[in-house]
């Protein structure tokens, strides 16, 4: 492992390599080199490409929570009580209700659970906090428990929320997320240049993210500056072997271990960093994508019961 070049990824299962070409193909790995407006039409087009028709008898209905853009997906036999709440991944810039559309509608019908994806405002046009705010607006509006998901910058806007609004959140899965701010954690230099996302292109949506520079303690962006992890929810955590943001999900995982927090952590091996959309193309990303849904089953499960 220590000898092999940090940029040769010819190793991985060829399954997630073909995945990387399908994703290049759409996305090209220079996108932040590009304007806004053509990441996003990037983003879009990858998005289209891996998009299968919802699983036969979910529903998908638009509406407005707390004055927040959201899709609300109905699974055959949802269980009363008890709501899913999604945030997307992309950077803060890319992505809404269109992107991650396919992965909301089969983590709700593998569930059993209503589930609710959040179009919160992206940046550059909308700084931080308006994405964290507009999650934290459509949490508080949804009754009863409420079990917290998201992937990359949907988890951290998650573990966030779990941080700064406790009341009605009875569990949290976070997948390949941000959480901290310390570049010196072994992933960021073992993975710079892995594919997918790169130590650069965190450093670029971290920069994109704030009005003013990053700021030196804000639990609401960086859910590693709590002083407390005592009172957060019982957590499943899922990150992929060759990703920069990789050990902080160990930090987290261990924080919440350490303050006696139930935590579930899988670090999946063989994965990179969006490795979700492979789940219909590789058999490691179709099995972790699996575990996520059993993790979300048991968490709303475990809430129905308290």
């Amino acid at each position: 492992m220590t000898d092999r070049d940090p940029k040769d990824y010819s190793w991985l299962p060829a399954d997630i390599r073909a995945f990387i070409a399908r994703t290049d193909a759409a996305y090209p790995p220079d996108a932040v080199n590009f304007t806004i407006a053509e990441q996003r039409a990037f983003y879009d087009k990858l998005c289209a490409d891996f998009a299968p028709p919802y699983p036969e008898g979910l529903r998908s209905e638009d509406l407005t929570i707390a004055g927040v853009p959201c899709r609300r997906y109905t699974p055959t036999a949802p269980r009363d009580g008890v709501t899913a709440v999604y945030f997307h991944g992309g950077g803060f810039i890319l992505g809404g209700l269109h992107s991650h559309d396919s992965i909301c509608a089969e983590l709700a019908q593998g569930a059993q659970v209503t589930l609710i994806a959040v179009d919160y405002r992206l940046v550059p046009e909308h700084k931080h906090p308006a994405a964290y705010d507009d999650c934290v607006a459509v949490v508080e509006a949804i009754p009863g428990p409420k079990i917290l998901v998201g992937d990359s910058a949907g988890a951290n806007l998650a573990a966030s929320i779990s941080a700064t609004r406790k009341a009605g959140i009875a569990g949290q899965v976070l997948i390949y997320g941000g959480f901290g701010r310390d570049p010196s954690l072994p992933s960021f230099s073992r993975h710079a240049f892995a594919p997918g996302l790169t130590r650069a292109d965190i450093e670029y949506y971290g920069d994109m993210r704030f009005d003013g520079g990053r700021p030196d303690r804000d639990v609401t962006a960086v859910p590693l500056d709590a002083d407390e992890f005592g009172d957060l929810p019982p957590t499943a955590l899922f990150s992929a072997e060759c990703d920069p943001l990789a050990s902080e999900s160990v930090e987290y995982a261990a924080r919440l271990a350490e303050a006696g927090v139930p935590v579930e952590f899988t670090e999946e091996p063989g994965m990179i960093h969006g490795y979700l959309r492979a789940r219909l193309m590789s058999e490691g990303a179709r099995s972790s994508f699996a575990r996520i849904t059993k993790a979300l089953d048991a968490l709303a499960t475990q809430a129905l019961h308290q």
